[in-house]
């Protein structure tokens, strides 16, 4: 398989900004990360969550702010530059999620989380292009969904903003692979964080988000461009995109039970 970004090998020479990383997926890939050696900037809206679970952290830069925001994503990546002189990796993660069907479907749902998935989401991917491209070198990262490869129950708003971020990163990619940058996107299925403790059905091949963490960088280092797991349940949701829609649909109420 070829290998679509430069692959990152040496973890203690890396220095990477996680957006969303003061719960579930982001605080262990953080943690893994400092535990690899590397400087890793951390950001989330509540100061005090960041400060309690990365306060004694000599190689974490606590940078809280709201990716909604502009001016505090910019002023956070002036910080990093003025710390550090440089980045290496910017993990687009921050993201909320609302279980909805269509008869709950209405303005304030569909706005926050157009909100923080898609606008702030891109709003720090172009800070972090803009940044990349004048440095030349670094790698751009679109945490998303498989709820993004195509509609499924309750994910009324979630599912098509992940679908949003999945296009873009792919976009992205082909227009700075050529100039230097790497960019990837992130699909993982279901980890067991605050976002999904709420959820009211079964989740299959739920994983712990320390297992997620290391997913994520076993993707870095092996230079993928989408890097998704578990594996056993990606692959089949992958396949029933292929399906024609008379199947599709059968096939998810079934197993859904909705």
């Amino acid at each position: 398989m070829a290998t679509l970004n430069p692959p990152i090998r040496d973890w203690a020479k890396q220095r990477i900004w996680i957006i969303g990383a003061s719960t579930g997926i982001g605080k262990a890939l953080a943690d893994a990360l400092l535990a690899k050696g590397a400087k890793v900037a951390v950001s989330a809206r509540t100061a005090q969550t960041l400060d309690d679970a990365f306060g004694t952290q000599a190689n974490a830069l606590r940078l809280p702010l709201d990716i909604a925001d502009g001016k505090s994503l910019a002023a956070a990546l002036e910080s990093i530059h003025h710390s550090w002189g440089g980045l290496d990796l910017g993990i687009v993660m921050a993201g909320t999620y609302r279980a909805i069907r269509a008869w709950e479907l209405n303005e304030e749902a569909i706005r926050s989380m157009m909100q923080t998935n898609v606008y702030g989401a891109m709003n720090a991917s172009a800070l972090l292009t803009q940044y990349f491209l004048k440095q030349g070198s670094g790698h751009v990262s679109v945490v998303a969904s498989v709820a993004g490869y195509s509609g499924l129950p309750k994910a009324m708003v979630y599912g098509p903003s992940k679908a949003a971020m999945i296009n873009f990163a792919e976009t992205l990619y082909i227009d700075l692979s050529e100039k230097g940058i790497g960019v990837s996107v992130v699909n993982p299925g279901f980890v067991k964080t605050p976002l999904t403790a709420g959820n009211d059905f079964k989740m299959p091949h739920l994983i712990e988000p320390e297992e997620a963490a290391s997913e994520m960088i076993k993707g870095y280092e092996a230079g993928d461009f989408e890097i998704h797991f578990p594996r056993a349940f990606t692959r089949q949701l992958k396949l029933l995109r292929l399906l024609p829609y008379s199947q599709y649909f059968k096939l998810i109420k079934k197993s859904t039970g909705l």
